[in-house]
């Protein structure tokens, strides 16, 4: 498949070219309001005629547009801002609040959460491998006027790269597919860390002449794979940071185990289709419609290691140490929808869940009977509201279990008022009681220590969240929040103890702060970010660093008479020193640890970016203040953060 795809690419590379329109920068989603990208013609895109080859002169880069599974439709975007250089990495996302590990396709720390959260549901477990791993939300849909590419390439580490490749087509007005890899494999600077992933996705969805039926549709299947190494042993870290000549080559050093891999794979097939039984007109303001949706998913995470290691204590056995757990779920609901001018728009849906997560033996652990197989279903409703008065907008929305052995229930309210031109604001609150994560709940392995059943009380959150929007001053972001029942994995008693969960039986206070803005001048910009954030009465089970900052600053120009569009500059990115989660590869979770104080250690990137039409060109020198100062980066307690080194990359758009 991953073949397939590139050969589509090449089809179309000699076929490559159409004119299109300046882009509407008032209506892209994909920066921030408060920022101003698309100044001094940045969006537009060459509308030079080529005598070579033939254009549908009709096609405007307007029509070009992706959709999101919560309907939200987002144009096509192809400039080159600074958020284009904070994404172009292998999550194709944002990174500010995560730490990625050594090689890229690793798992990542996390230097900021996010209690927010709408999911009646618990999670399958094993956090730090699903970074990668596309969930339902993830998935997008295209319509587009001609067939388009984009293809993505980015270098890795020692014989390292990603591509992720997609092509999409209009077979007619009513009918659009894609189909999409992303491919990722680099062996990386230390022994034993090689990462391979895959996520193949296809998308279809269509409507009819008179758009009363919709249908979407997505299959997608998903590997991740990495070799595990545990880390550099305590005696390597002193010769890690004493920064000496002959340790710069990182594959002298001898991590903790040589011989272990871990890997994630899931397959998902998803269809969302409605019918509008009754149609808006002008007579009428009322709007009816009804739908379906459907959802198969099976996963399973699977540890190896040859032969037993006394870092995660005793084994049942010595050699061929295999750990695999599975989820089968199925999700079913009934929808139905209906909007009134006056009124607002409302939803309600009846879901169905059922669940099959566990193992294929049941253990005996000390005369204690550890169950293979945690089976199950639950009968949910939730209910959604949304209406808009000038410049005051009300979004809703509640859902609770019904029935079944897993209890929650959420709520979300949220408030927005447009105060000017420049500024509007938006509060919300949250509220979310969730049972566990099924690998809390239930755990097998051949090590001794690692194995349980636990019947933890259900987590709740609270958030109540302020932000404030401004195109002159930036965007201010405050929450706070409060857990109680919280769940967490860590070490409890000796040093040798095994990581095991643990509930906290008090309420955890948590609050953040984060103010994001841009000064310009003339060609040149700074980029901020800072957030600032505070844990009382559970700070011993919640650790954040409390500072995080980001700040770029850069230089914009049109060079050769505005064929070429030049972005270069300096990002300086730091978070302040705090007991940073250690990495479990055996559960492939970060737990806690209150011993090693890890952070305080600057980074200093240097990039330069280039536009040509639809070609956007990256080039960066990362982490090039390494040498001199001082080697006490890491992304982990005992897992060296990245070397300076440079790559480059490429995003490139083909319209047919």
């Amino acid at each position: 498949m991953y073949k397939l795809v590139l050969i589509l690419f090449c089809f179309h590379l000699g076929n490559t070219a159409f004119s299109q329109e300046k882009l509407n920068k008032n209506k892209s989603k994909e920066f921030p309001q408060n920022f101003q990208p698309n100044r001094s013609g940045r969006d537009s895109i060459s509308n030079t005629s080529s005598k070579k080859v033939a254009k549908n002169e009709k096609a405007n880069i307007k029509d070009y547009l992706i959709i999101t599974r919560q309907n939200d439709t987002i144009q096509l975007d192809t400039t080159l801002t600074i958020h284009k250089e904070y994404k172009f990495n292998y999550l194709r996302k944002d990174d500010f609040e995560l730490l990625p590990f050594s090689n890229m396709g690793q798992t990542y720390n996390t230097l900021s959460e996010n209690f927010k959260s709408n999911s009646l549901q618990p999670l399958f477990g094993a956090k730090a491998k699903h970074f990668n791993y596309m969930d339902v939300d993830a998935i997008d849909y295209y319509h587009v006027p001609t067939p388009l590419s984009e293809l993505m390439y980015k270098t890795g580490f020692e014989q390292g790269h990603v591509l992720d490749a997609l092509f999409t087509v209009n077979t007619s007005k009513q009918f659009n597919f894609s189909i999409a890899y992303k491919g990722m494999r680099s062996l990386g600077k230390y022994v034993h860390v090689l990462s391979s992933t895959g996520n193949f996705r296809f998308t279809t969805n269509y409507k009819t002449k008179n758009n009363r039926y919709n249908i979407r549709t997505h299959i997608v299947m998903q590997d991740i794979f990495n070799e595990e190494n545990g880390g550099l042993s305590d005696e390597d870290l002193l010769n890690f940071e004493s920064g000496a000549e002959e340790y710069f080559d990182r594959p002298i050093f001898d991590p903790i185990f040589q011989d272990a891999e871990s890997s994630l794979e899931g397959r998902r097939f998803y269809l969302n289709h409605s019918y509008i039984l009754k149609e808006r007109d002008s007579l009428n303001s009322n709007k009816i419609a009804v739908g379906n949706v459907l959802s198969l998913e099976d996963k399973y995470y699977h540890f190896t290691q040859a032969t037993s290691n006394t870092y995660f204590g005793e084994a049942f056995i010595s050699s061929k140490i295999s750990d695999k757990v599975t989820l089968e779920s199925f999700y079913a609901e009934l929808n139905a929808h209906y909007s009134n001018k006056t009124l607002g728009a409302f939803k309600v849906n009846a879901g169905y869940t059922n669940y099959n997560y566990g193992y294929n033996a049941i253990a005996i652990l000390n005369n204690q009977r550890i169950t293979n197989r945690l089976l199950g279903s639950v009968v949910s409703f939730e209910g959604n509201y949304e209406k808009t008065i000038g410049k005051f907008a009300l979004k809703g929305a509640a859902g609770l279990n019904l029935t079944g052995d897993l209890k929650g229930n959420f709520l979300n309210a949220e408030a927005s008022y447009v105060i000017n031109n420049d500024m509007d604001v938006n509060a919300s609150l949250n509220s979310n009681s969730k049972a566990p994560d099924f690998n809390f709940q239930l755990f097998q392995s051949d090590y001794l220590n690692y194995n349980w059943q636990n019947n933890f009380k259900n987590q709740t959150s609270k958030q109540l969240a302020i932000h404030l929007n401004s195109k002159k001053f930036g965007t201010l972001q405050i929450d706070y929040n409060t857990l109680n029942n919280y769940l967490y994995f860590t070490k409890e008693g000796t040093i040798d103890a095994s990581v095991k969960p643990f509930q906290f039986d008090k309420t955890l206070n948590y609050i953040r702060a984060k103010l994001s803005n841009e000064i310009s001048y003339s060609n040149f910009s700074l980029n901020n970010t800072v957030l600032y954030q505070t844990v009382t009465d559970g700070e011993e089970v919640l650790n954040v660093p409390q500072i995080v900052t980001r700040h770029s600053l850069y230089y914009t120009n049109e060079l050769f008479k505005k064929a070429l569009f030049l972005q270069t500059g300096v990002t300086f990115s730091y978070f302040s020193s705090y007991y940073m989660n250690r990495y479990d590869p055996l559960l492939a979770e970060f737990y806690v640890q209150n011993t090693t104080e890890v952070g305080d250690f600057p980074r200093i990137d240097f990039f330069i970016n280039a536009k040509i039409r639809q070609t956007r060109l990256f080039l960066k020198a990362e982490h090039l203040n390494s040498s001199f100062t001082g080697y006490n980066f890491y992304s982990a307690p005992n897992y060296p953060y990245r070397d300076f080194i440079v790559r480059f990359g490429i995003v490139w758009n083909f319209f047919l």
